[in-house]
């Protein structure tokens, strides 16, 4: 490649080698303004990405072919050349842009297309504003859990029978459309067993309870995808992160289908036929529902952090990163990183048996702590009923997970277990070297630990208000999101290529 040095009116263009003003000269070209050698040069150039009124010999470059003499004239390029040494070498003086053409021949910008395909330039980190909008949609996934709890404590989740992705964003206006929503709620279990000769208002409440909580994901579907297409389009994340921005947006759409087909499961006209039976979803289902939104609220915490870290690193904004990064590569760091990874999963197993608890109603039962009636635990008849086994020996398993007294069990001792474990590591990360970071981080998962106990106890004895319960849900994501938190400050810091 060789550099195009201009200079000024009625001077001359000379072809130099790119890097040396004044030595390896390979050949000169000289051309007059206005000369057929001048005009001809000009046609060949490509200056329409420069956006100052002027250029200097710096500011372009075009590739040498032996074609340039066919193409200017040979009798013209001699002409230039002979002249060439009355040049003024390493000239910086800058010919005004209005002397160039602005537009390349369709040549030169196939030329250049195909030189920009060749050798494309990859991002190496996602957009900050990516991070920070990831970090946006995980509150929303907060605010959308928190919102469901309250659904499923006013049992409002099942007011609404019909799926309507689209039509059903509307909330009724007139009385004719609530009347009609209200004789469709009618013909279901729920109304028929549990909501028995509720009034149009009542029904009007708990309806919108459920329409909220659908729009709200509605919202969030729009809030994801649209921005996500955006930066796609734009470049602005890497391929790695594309890879994880598409997966995170099936687990949306996978999301919304499960919440569909746990609200199915509570619809099913058996419930209003069997006399045991009582309307309500499937824990199993529910649990799945609350399990695919902990995963998304991690997933998108997560990658919002590593954006950030990551551009942080890029603009030196983190203060001496390569101590930190000797120092987060530590056996005793490293080792205790993997007991943050065990609490967490124990949080998440932890949360995911309080949502069986929720789907069960079991903790409508045993309303006192630390007993739970005349003993810590009821006696081994209740909790591994052949009840739950509906005849068949083998499936005695199903007391695990559809039995309240044991549900209830598991999950206290769940969350005791959980408690021990959140304190140990509090006291172990005390005495290590952590980053402020971690270290505020430990804190508060410890505090949020301990908070978390004392609102399911006030929770379960006070026969489930729902102010406690829903704040016992809400504290469950914000011990979650601690323990990811405090994960993700002790990761390595990556080297990223420039």
């Amino acid at each position: 490649m060789r550099s195009l040095h201009f200079l000024p009116a009625g001077a001359a263009l000379r072809f130099m080698p790119s890097g040396s003003m004044g030595s390896g000269l390979c050949s000169r070209m000289m051309a007059q303004r206005g000369s057929p050698l001048h005009s001809a040069l000009l046609r060949h150039l490509s200056i329409s990405s420069l956006a100052r009124d002027s250029l200097t010999y710096k500011k372009a470059s075009i590739a040498w072919s032996p074609r340039v003499p066919a193409l200017i004239g040979r009798t013209n390029f001699l002409a230039a050349s002979e002249v060439a040494s009355t040049a003024r070498r390493n000239s910086k003086y800058a010919i005004p842009l209005l002397t160039f053409r602005r537009h390349a021949s369709s040549a030169s910008t196939a030329a250049a297309a195909a030189a920009t395909k060749e050798n494309p330039q990859r991002r190496t980190v996602d957009a900050p504003i990516v991070g920070y909008w990831s970090l946006f949609c995980a509150s929303m996934v907060f605010g959308i859990v928190v919102w469901g709890g309250l659904t499923r404590l006013t049992e409002s989740g099942l007011s609404i029978v019909e799926w309507a992705p689209i039509t059903g964003a509307r909330l009724p206006t007139s009385d004719a459309q609530w009347e009609s929503e209200f004789e469709k709620y009618k013909q279901f279990p729920e109304y028929q067993k549990v909501h028995i000769g509720i009034t149009l208002d009542d029904f009007k409440r708990i309806y919108f309870m459920e329409w909220f909580h659908r729009n709200i994901g509605r919202l969030f579907g729009v809030v994801y995808l649209v921005p996500m297409t955006y930066f796609l389009s734009k470049g602005l994340v890497t391929r790695a992160g594309k890879a994880k921005l598409t997966g995170l947006g099936l687990l949306l759409l996978g999301q919304g289908a499960m919440g569909w087909y746990m609200v199915s499961s509570g619809l099913e006209k058996e419930l209003a036929e069997r006399p045991d039976a009582v309307p309500r979803v499937s824990q199993y289902r529910l649990a799945s529902h609350l399990s695919l939104a902990y995963l998304l609220y991690a997933g998108l915490s997560l990658y919002g952090w590593n954006v950030i870290r990551a551009n942080r690193l890029v603009r030196n904004k983190i203060a001496n990163p390569d101590s930190l990064r000797t120092m987060l590569v530590k056996p005793s760091i490293v080792s205790f990183r993997r007991k943050i990874v065990a609490a967490t999963l124990l949080v998440g197993t932890t949360c995911l048996s309080g949502a069986l608890v929720a789907g069960l109603d079991a903790g409508l039962i045993y309303n006192e702590f630390p007993t739970m009636g005349h003993g810590i635990t009821p006696p081994l008849s209740e909790l591994w009923n052949s009840f739950y086994a509906r005849g068949d020996p083998s499936a005695m398993w199903r007391n695990l997970t559809e039995n309240p007294s044991t549900v209830q069990l598991e999950h206290r001792a769940l969350a005791m277990t959980t408690l021990l474990v959140v304190s140990a590591l509090w006291l172990h990360g005390r005495r290590l070297p952590l980053p402020r970071s971690a270290r505020f981080a430990l804190h508060l998962m410890n505090t949020l630990a301990w908070l978390q106990v004392v609102l399911g106890i006030s929770t379960l004895v006070e026969f489930v208000p729902i102010a406690n319960a829903s704040a016992h849900q809400a504290n469950s994501v914000l011990l979650l999101a601690s323990a990811l938190r405090l994960f993700h400050s002790l990761r390595p810091l990556p080297r990223i290529p420039l």
